[in-house]
């Protein structure tokens, strides 16, 4: 077959399908257009999810009649000058679009009109196109006194083989209203507004510029629970600028979706960036659990190519190894100085956990069991009767508690203050009164009661002091009296031996014992007293789980992890009082000592305002 030139309308339709992929795409252009012509409230309406009818206006700049006409030309765009010599340079893009593609793709598959007034002065004028056929300008009514009003009416209509892939209208607009908010969270000074179907769905008033503000617009889109457990990220490597707001740990999602990564205010999805930030949070959380953060990225715009996709969606680095290190090393400095705070929702959870009853007695569920009580008997007199009476009543309820110190009273010191020292009480998490089933240490601060998780405390604890021996030179050995010949599945034992330099800068030091074997001569010192077999096995099955193409090296914190584990302080292990203040105190001073190395926290805290609201007090 010959070779054809297609008609322009075609060529227009195809270049369409991928800028304008769905009405959420063309909502992205339409807002983007508005920032770069400097708005600073932008509207949107839609019907249909976006297929019927979309409307977006703002109070940027305007058009005059003539650039009506050029707007919607292919590769018209007023964002991008040419040098003296008529050069346009792609590598200094200072603005969100650039490619003058959104406004004609649009035009050429939907019904578009174009209304704008100029801030220069004069009157308003519309535009109209229908499936790529220009109507010349004329005047129009327009409601403000500068800016731009873009209506889409039935989009897709030119090309209806495109919309069997839509989705759902409630599908569509629940992508524009995403689409939306990440505008809007690289934007707070801007005012943003939704409609949908007329039912006002989104209403972000202009805030501050600088991190307040920012915050108070993430506050207003991610919800009141990210602003209480969001950490502060600023760091600056070689002119590279991270900023923005990461979430605890132990405020960790089920999926990514609460991660929004943007560069030069533009949002994009880069794995380079996702898998930096799962790096990042590689101690900290299980494989399962995803960090919440909002993070923004100021690059020079040499040292970025934003122009790899016509949705401009994803972008290359001049230096793609410079921006993972700032975005690893700076969220790692952020975690770090948050020391052992928890997430709020820690607490909102065990609250909620929390089931009043108002009978003594076995439950059910159908309520409280009724009891054969002896005779005369009332509940006042159960508390007021003698203690053998009361046991025969509520056996148990005269024993005293095994691990239970005396409580000072307001005005008296801790009896574990000494004189020079703050009191104990006063500290972040408290002094120790009890513990509960060998698991669970009960501590009391000034204003509530802690809850901590022995095993996993420690767990951390111990997991960054062999971090901190590993960066100081290698954690230190313990030689075995007697080594210990563990016996593994050939091809598990080739895994551990093929792996013993890196193990040993563990402090971890095995050879091969003969075919399906390792000897043990060996192992980390600060674990004490480890069943060496078990701790080679786990780490056999870690290699085997994830390959034996994957270097060690990029996995030693796992690793380092499963050795704090066995080293650890074991549930059910009863400790005495000096032993779980010194737990206390400990977890205070090490950073990242709020969650174990799965993700979990090590402890909850609760108000006394919030034990008050559980007995009806407030």
């Amino acid at each position: 077959m010959p070779i054809r030139r297609l008609p322009p309308e075609t060529v227009n339709r195809i270049a369409a399908g991928e800028v304008v992929e769905r009405p959420a795409s063309a909502v992205k252009e339409l807002v983007e257009n508005a920032l770069d012509a400097g708005a600073t409230r932008i509207e949107v309406q839609i019907e249909g999810g976006g297929l019927t009818r979309i409307l977006v206006a703002d109070d940027g700049h305007g058009m005059a009649p003539d650039q009506l006409e050029l707007a919607i030309e292919r590769h018209a765009t007023s964002k991008l000058e040419p040098d003296d010599a008529g050069d346009v340079d792609l590598l200094r893009i200072h603005t969100l679009g650039f490619r003058g593609e959104a406004l004609p793709s649009i035009g050429s598959v939907a019904r578009l009109t174009l209304t704008s007034r100029p801030q220069a002065g004069g009157d308003a004028h519309a535009l109209r196109v229908e499936g790529g056929r220009v109507t010349p300008p004329g005047p129009a009514a327009f409601p403000g006194p500068h800016g731009t009003r873009v209506e889409v009416r039935d989009l897709f209509y030119a090309t209806p083989a495109r919309l069997k892939f839509m989705k759902s209208e409630r599908a569509e607009a629940m992508a524009i209203a995403e689409e939306l908010r990440r505008q809007a969270m690289a934007h707070e000074a801007v005012t943003f507004a939704l409609d949908v179907e007329g039912r006002s769905v989104l209403r972000l008033p202009a805030e501050h510029p600088g991190d307040e503000g920012r915050l108070r617009r993430l506050a207003a889109i991610l919800g009141r629970d990210f602003e209480a457990n969001a950490l502060l990220v600023d760091h600056t490597r070689d002119e590279v600028r991270l900023s923005g707001f990461a979430g605890l740990p132990t405020y960790s999602r089920g999926n990514g979706q609460h991660q929004y990564l943007f560069v030069n205010g533009r949002p994009v999805k880069d794995r380079l960036l996702q898998g930096a930030l799962r790096g990042a949070y590689a101690d900290f959380l299980a494989r399962d659990r995803h960090p919440a953060a909002v993070l923004f990225l100021e690059v020079d715009p040499l040292k970025v190519d934003v122009n790899v996709h016509p949705a401009k969606s994803e972008v290359r680095f001049r230096d793609a190894a410079l921006v993972r290190g700032l975005i690893v090393g700076g969220l790692r400095h952020s975690l770090a100085a948050a020391g052992h705070r928890a997430s709020t929702t820690v607490a909102y959870q065990a609250l909620t956990g929390f089931t009043a009853h108002t009978g003594i007695g076995p439950q059910n569920g159908s309520g409280p069991v009724s009891q054969p009580q002896p005779t005369g008997w009332s509940g006042w007199d159960a508390w007021a009767a003698p203690a053998t009476q009361t046991a025969q009543i509520i056996p148990g309820l005269s024993d005293r508690s095994g691990r239970v110190e005396p409580a000072p009273l307001a005005t008296h010191p801790s009896p574990f203050a000494t004189p020079g020292e703050a009191d104990p009480i006063d500290l972040p998490l408290g002094v120790a009164r009890g513990q509960l089933h060998g698991t669970y240490i009960v501590a009391q601060t000034r204003d509530g009661l802690v809850l901590i998780d022995q095993h996993a405390a420690h767990e951390r604890l111990v997991y960054e002091r062999m971090k901190a021996q590993m960066e100081g030179g290698g954690v230190t050995r313990q030689a075995l009296l007697v080594p210990e010949v563990v016996e593994l599945d050939p091809a598990e034992a080739e895994r551990v031996t093929d792996r013993a330099d890196e193990l040993a800068e563990l402090g971890l030091v095995v050879e091969p014992f003969g075919a399906g074997a390792v000897l043990v001569r060996e192992v980390p010192a600060l674990l004490g007293r480890v069943d060496a077999a078990g701790l080679v096995r786990d780490i056999a099955d870690d290699l085997s789980e994830h390959g034996a193409a994957l270097a060690l090296k990029e996995r030693l914190g796992e690793v380092c992890g499963t050795m704090a584990c066995h080293g650890s302080v074991r549930a059910g292990r009863v400790l005495s009082a000096p032993e779980m203040n010194a737990l206390l105190r400990q977890m205070e001073a090490t950073p990242h000592s709020g969650q174990c190395n799965h993700g979990r926290p090590t402890y909850v805290e609760l108000k006394l305002a919030d034990l008050e609201k559980l007995f009806g007090r407030r």
